[in-house]
């Protein structure tokens, strides 16, 4: 029998699936609310795409076909058992015809051969009997194509229902025909096809309702039949075989049917055989038409590709937004684009063609091209590039990128080449530009470090290979540089800068060169000497041009350099080397007072060595708080009591022993260690005066002096460091005098003046050190806001009656009282000094003769020494004169 279609597994993935599978593959619209009971839950796992009309109709198919299957199997079980075991044979052989179907070539349909003995087990038990067989065979159908339950479950009912209504009107029709007297085989044979197509139909329905019903839309029945036609077709051809079968069996009974079973069988595997062949044959003459197919097509395609490749280059090329010409291999051009036409400003459309392409490239870069192109024609180069300058027809220069390789197409004649030519005239100017950034200070536009190293090494190479070829190098550093950025910004220190570097520029011959190394560091070179007196007097030259002063914002600006200076004719191999023995040559200079050159030699590498190793001691030593302080007494001169103390700082190395200050203050100074150098010295003296001034209300009022420098003032948190000293200390304002030397404040007066101003008005005395040893100005001595002035100890140490001396002590006396500022002496080394100071009106003093610096236990005992000599002495002495160093009466000024 012809089987539905859909139901061959040997194919699953190129037929339509059969009736069963239609129940899961066309899912509807699921409308049940969420599982709560349990037929809710058994509904969602097993019918999760069924909606309520779908799920009512399965479960009445289902209780129907149930119903009918018991009734049939009860009505077969009340048969002979020779009838039951025809039945059983039956259905079996059904159910392995259904396991193992025949697929029609070049049809959808597969020849069931089950469906013969269905129908045959109508014709000979009846209804009952063939509904049996058919839910057997259903049920084998559905677990073969599907996976579901579901359909595993409705198929064999629905089979049963169908089979069971058309078997039962089959009955029925030959009843009647045989009550009629009008039965016979042809009325047989026409009724059973009848019945076959009518089960069909019947089935159909029953399966095809479900995905319908899913989609609650119900397909028109021209499409429906029109689709399964054929499979009607068949079952009425096998329900024609199961007729024969019968009519042959009541002729000559049992045997008929058991000899035609191994025939059928037969004729079943022979058609699987023969239609298996046939399919495979069909398979072979479809890949062989495809292969073909895909020759041609290929071939096809591949013509077409050509001329849509030529049309593309034909346009490619002439729309190009890069340059491209077609050329002979002797520079001939044949064709060009329009974008090399605008790229040499060519106006014409035919321009450059008939030409030689030599005609707009440089001449400096024609031998490049030249090569290039000789070595393309015959030498088994397949191409070049190469970047030289065209020129365009309004004279203007531009860099291209020309790339040549061998062409050729079906219309040309003979190979040619092809040039492509880009513009790279911006890539050009940003790598020139990009080399004067490497190479270049942005700041003065100078040669940097690097391209002066490279020069360096260039000019150490020629005067090893030139025996009379020397030069100079001049290492050049501004003296106060820091100052000047701390105090005005950097700002001001890069106009600085600008103006210094041009100024240098300005005295140079044109082929010295000039370079910034970094920061205020410059270096110079001088080339080609006949001698080392051009590079002294250059020397000279620039000391006396840089130390002229300027203006930037306002602010007029004098400054000075230090400069080291070496040959090549010590020997040098390397720039490096060279370098480092000029800038230790400048550091000499610095060291020796700065504002003037040094000439390097040998010795100076353990001086500056020496000094590096100072410099990074001195580091550490600040950092763990290592230094300590020493006190010298300040005394009054009249009463020949001592009022305060100044602070100065020691440094006992733990291996070079004691340095002097004038040591390692430079150095503090060169290393910017001042402003933690200072910062240690205020918050140590002024906890320690707090001490002395707490031992007892007669000490309450000493004060402390400490020494700044023009890097502390230039810092603008200096008030805020000052006020943090005197208050961690607990002392008051008024008892703290700091001392800065008039070139400091004449130097950064403007700057200063607002901290300055503000620290007095807070109380903290300002005094003036070393005065009358700077450029003192008067104009600005009368605004300055400072309390006292300490006249140098220069004018003290030859302080004598009627000297000169004496009228200059005089007048800095006479000035500081007209302006109400009181004078301290400092350097008083004799009795002499002493009394001469006094009859001047100089009222405080300080100096060996009166005491030398003391450690804090050296004060502690001056102190109690005065304190003993308070308690012993009932009322205050009368003010006589000042003792000398060997009077009993004052023991403390002795020392």
């Amino acid at each position: 029998m012809i089987e539905r279609p859909g139901t061959d597994t040997r194919h699953p993935d190129r037929h339509a699936p059969d009736l069963q599978r239609l129940m899961i593959l066309l899912p509807g619209p699921a409308n049940e609310p969420a599982p709560g009971a349990w037929w809710q839950r058994l509904h969602a796992d097993f019918m999760p795409d069924y909606n309520r009309k779908t799920t009512a109709y399965w479960c009445a198919a289902v209780l129907l076909g149930s119903a009918i299957l018991v009734h049939a199997l009860l009505g077969v079980t009340a048969m002979p058992l020779a009838s039951q075991l025809q039945i059983a044979v039956g259905a079996a052989i059904a159910m392995l015809a259904g396991l193992v179907p025949i697929r029609i070539p070049r049809s959808k349909s597969s020849l069931a051969a089950g469906d013969i003995f269905i129908f045959l087990l109508l014709l000979l038990h009846g209804p009952a009997a063939a509904t049996l067989a058919a839910a057997a065979e259903g049920l084998v159908g559905s677990w073969r194509t599907s996976r579901r339950w579901t359909s595993r479950i409705a198929s064999p009912a629905m089979a049963s229902i169908a089979m069971f209504a058309l078997g039962s009107l089959l009955q029925a029709a030959i009843a009647a025909g045989k009550a009629n007297s009008i039965y016979g085989p042809s009325l047989l044979l026409t009724a059973t096809m009848l019945s076959a197509v009518l089960y069909f139909v019947l089935n159909t329905l029953l399966i095809t309702a479900v995905p319908h019903l899913k989609r609650n839309q119900w397909p028109a029945l021209a499409t429906l039949f029109g689709d399964f036609s054929w499979v009607g077709i068949t079952c009425a051809g096998s329900a024609s075989v199961s007729c024969l079968l019968f009519l042959a069996f009541e002729q000559a009974g049992l045997g008929v049917l058991i000899a035609a079973a191994p025939i059928i069988a037969m004729l079943v595997a022979t058609l699987h055989y023969f239609f298996g062949q046939q399919e495979a044959a069909e398979l072979a003459r479809h890949h062989q038409m495809e292969a073909i197919g895909r020759e041609a097509e290929l071939s096809a395609r591949h013509v077409l590709a050509l001329q849509k490749s030529e049309r593309r280059f034909h346009s490619a090329f002439t729309h190009a937004s890069i340059g491209m010409a077609l050329v002979e291999f002797d520079g001939r051009v044949l064709q060009v684009n329009d974008a090399l036409r605008e790229l040499i400003g060519e106006t014409h459309e035919a321009g450059l063609v008939g030409q030689a392409f030599d005609d707009i490239v440089d001449a400096a870069d024609m031998p490049r091209l030249a090569e290039g192109m000789r070595r393309l024609d015959g030498h088994g180069v397949d191409d070049f590039s190469v970047e030289l300058r065209l020129r365009r027809r309004d004279g203007r220069e531009v860099w291209a990128a020309v790339h040549c390789s061998h062409f050729s197409d079906s219309d040309s004649t003979a190979p040619c080449l092809i040039l492509q030519v880009q513009d790279v005239s911006a890539r050009r100017q940003a790598e020139v530009d990009l080399h004067y950034i490497a190479f270049h200070d942005s700041l003065t536009g100078l040669p940097n470090r690097r391209r002066f190293h490279e020069q360096l090494a260039q000019a150490l190479e020629r005067s090893q290979h030139t025996a009379n070829r020397h030069f100079g190098l001049m290492f050049l550093d501004f003296d106060r540089f820091k100052l000047i950025n701390d105090s005005l910004g950097h700002a001001v220190g890069d106009e600085f800068l600008i103006h210094m570097a041009r100024r240098i520029q300005d005295h140079l011959r044109p082929n010295d060169v000039v370079a910034r190394l970094g920061g205020d560091e410059f270096a110079i070179l001088a080339d080609d000497l006949e001698g080392e007196r051009y590079v002294l007097m250059l020397a000279d030259r620039l000391l006396e041009v840089l130390r002229q002063p300027f203006h930037i914002g306002g602010n007029e600006i004098t400054t000075s350099a230090s400069i080291g200076i070496t040959f090549s004719g010590m020997g040098y191999a390397t720039p490096a080397d060279m370098l480092r023995d000029a800038d230790t040559a400048m550091y000499k200079a610095k060291l020796g007072g700065k504002a003037r050159y040094a000439l390097f030699d040998a010795g100076l590498h353990f001086e500056v060595s020496h000094r590096m190793r100072l410099e990074g001691d001195l580091r550490r030593t600040l950092a763990a708080g290592a230094l300590s302080l020493e006190y010298q007494p300040l005394y009054d001169l009249v009463s020949g009591e001592f009022t305060g103390f100044e602070a100065l700082a020691r440094w006992n190395h733990p291996e070079l022993g004691s340095i002097s200050p004038v040591t390692f203050i430079p150095v503090a100074e060169d290393a910017a260690l001042m402003v933690p150098l200072t910062d240690f010295m205020l918050r140590s003296a002024c906890r320690q005066l707090r001490l002395w001034q707490q031992r007892d209300p007669s000490l309450a009022t000493l004060g402390m002096h400490v020494n700044v420098s023009g890097h502390d003032i230039a810092q603008p948190n200096f008030v805020a460091r000052i006020n943090a000293a005197v208050a961690g200390a607990g002392i008051a304002p008024v008892y703290l005098t700091l001392e800065l030397t008039e070139n400091i404040l004449l130097t950064r007066l403007e700057a200063a003046r607002p901290a300055l101003v503000e620290l007095r008005r807070q109380g903290v005395n300002l005094s003036i050190d070393d005065f009358g040893n700077g450029y003192s100005s008067l104009r600005h001595l009368s605004s300055l806001p400072v309390n006292s002035l300490k006249i140098d100890r220069a004018f003290v140490a030859d302080l004598q009656r009627g000297g000169s001396e004496d009228a200059i002590v005089r007048a800095i006396i006479l000035l500081g009282n007209s302006l109400g500022k009181s004078i301290i002496a400092e350097g008083i080394e004799n009795p002499v000094q002493v009394e001469l100071l006094r009859q001047l009106g100089c009222l405080s003093g300080q100096g060996y003769h009166l005491s030398r610096p003391l450690p804090a236990a050296g004060i502690d005992e001056l102190l109690t020494q005065r304190l003993a000599r308070l308690h012993a002495e009932q009322a205050p002495s009368a003010a006589g004169a000042l003792p000398g160093p060997s009077t009993e009466a004052r023991p403390a000024l002795v020392h």
